[in-house]
């Protein structure tokens, strides 16, 4: 055990002290909130000195009437469409809506001219428009006065709850859930590629080098390969609590100096300025996100993540160190990748089509208990809620799945670490794995 927090050491210490990885670690952060501060600066610029767009309407119809906004106003004329296209050749306007005379029962025809592709919010702004204009013409003739009918509709919210075994109820909202499941799994999906191929990378360099035959002769292969893989993780789980910090302390700045706020804050705002006061009818929604949060179990969500977190590092980062020692040169390694890929890219495609969409279906089950794909799937459930016997069974299963793949990394570690110049494939790593 000493030995390989020797290993372990050696490789926190030699990887976190280089410049390139402070580099990295207090550049990063900076990338984000730089890129959103400049994003929010051009919008908010553009938004100051955009020039109000008019758009000239010829309606054959004339039943149709759209709202101005702050962007675009909406001239109205009797000519032709040809009048309407050259006011849009000679720039005179932004762009020309057509409306020829319709069937409201079938309406087609109804065609806009820009000198540019108009945005896809414009184009939904003005289809939602006419169709509104369109329903309540249909209503009217119909009989029924449309004003009558709005009165009559009504906004229905349904709150969800949980219920276990014991009677207790939990509020829960699917868009919330959704949002934490999301991030949490993308997380752990970066974190294995990422530090995985450094674990891969720096094995094929000591071996290349040959600086591991020195260290071999000192301490066992597997002593070496599992130093390597928890050495590196830390130096992996460092940078990202570091990144964390940093990127939620810049953003704050950022959001800050144009006069907006973290999402954090206005959920506390929000929660303070009804603290002491029944919640408010007119804002279920909000005072319903605001109890889900209130309700979530971070601690839970916490542990559960970290414990994801680096069991799926530790599962895919044994077989990363086991290709580096099978090859001599990273071109190689991309023939032993697909393997390692697959799995990964499962339960990266599986967490958006099953998981996040319906949390307790089969295949959401079995790709949350598969130790392959647990470390991403489960996250996708963690923020709804799971079995305690479906969390038991995965985690269980990850620490079998860790030991299998460090013992199968380790056989092929033991013997190819020392082998070079040797063309390796998968019946050569067979024979390694069933050596004794």
């Amino acid at each position: 055990m000493d030995k390989i927090w020797l290993v372990i050491k050696r490789e926190y210490l030699s990887r976190v002290q280089k410049k390139s990885f402070l580099l990295a670690t207090l550049l990063t952060p900076l990338i984000f909130p730089i890129i959103m501060g400049a994003f929010l600066w051009i919008a908010m610029d553009e938004a100051d000195s955009a020039a109000l767009r008019i758009i000239e309407v010829i309606d054959e119809n004339n039943m149709f009437f759209i709202e101005s906004s702050e962007q675009y106003a909406f001239s109205y004329s009797n000519g032709d469409s040809e009048e309407g296209k050259d006011l849009v050749k000679s720039g005179e306007r932004f762009g020309f809506l057509y409306i020829p005379k319709i069937d409201l029962s079938n309406p087609s025809g109804i065609v806009f001219y820009g000198d540019s592709n108009p945005s896809m919010n414009f184009i939904n702004y003005l289809e939602s428009s006419l169709k509104r204009r369109i329903e309540e013409q249909r209503l009217f003739e119909s009989g029924i006065d449309p004003e009558v009918l709005s009165a009559y509709r009504t906004k229905v919210n349904i709150r969800a709850i949980t219920l276990d075994n014991s009677g207790t109820e939990t509020f829960s909202d699917a868009t919330v859930n959704y949002v934490i499941g999301f991030f949490t799994g993308i997380l752990i999906y970066i974190f294995i590629f990422v530090y995985g191929n450094q674990i891969m990378h720096g094995v094929i360099e000591e071996k290349s080098s040959r600086i591991v035959e020195i260290l071999v002769s000192s301490l066992k292969p597997f002593q070496l390969m599992m130093g390597k893989i928890i050495g590196i993780g830390a130096v992996g789980l460092t940078q990202f609590l570091i990144w964390m910090i940093l990127i939620s302390s810049i953003s704050f700045v950022v959001m800050g100096y144009f006069g907006m706020q973290m999402p954090q804050q206005q959920a506390m705002e929000m929660a303070n300025s009804q603290m002491g006061s029944s919640i408010s009818t007119e804002t279920p929604e909000i005072a319903g996100i605001l109890q889900v949060i209130q309700e979530i179990n971070f601690i839970k969500l916490a542990l559960t993540f970290i414990f994801y977190f680096l069991g799926g590092y530790l599962l895919y980062g044994a077989f990363f160190a086991a290709i580096g020692a099978a090859v001599d040169a990273p071109s190689e390694a991309q023939q032993f990748m697909l393997p390692i890929t697959i799995p990964l890219l499962i339960a990266y495609m599986g967490l958006f089509v099953f998981v996040l969409n319906d949390p307790n279906s089969n295949v959401s089950f079995w790709l949350s208990i598969v130790p392959l794909t647990s470390p991403i799937a489960m996250m996708g459930r963690a923020s709804y809620g799971i079995p305690f016997w479906d969390l038991a069974l995965s985690m269980s299963l990850l620490i079998v799945g860790f030991l299998f793949s460090t013992w199968v990394a380790g056989k092929i570690y033991r013997i190819g670490i020392l082998v070079h110049g040797t063309k390796v494939n998968y019946k050569t790593l067979w024979k390694w794995i069933k050596s004794e």
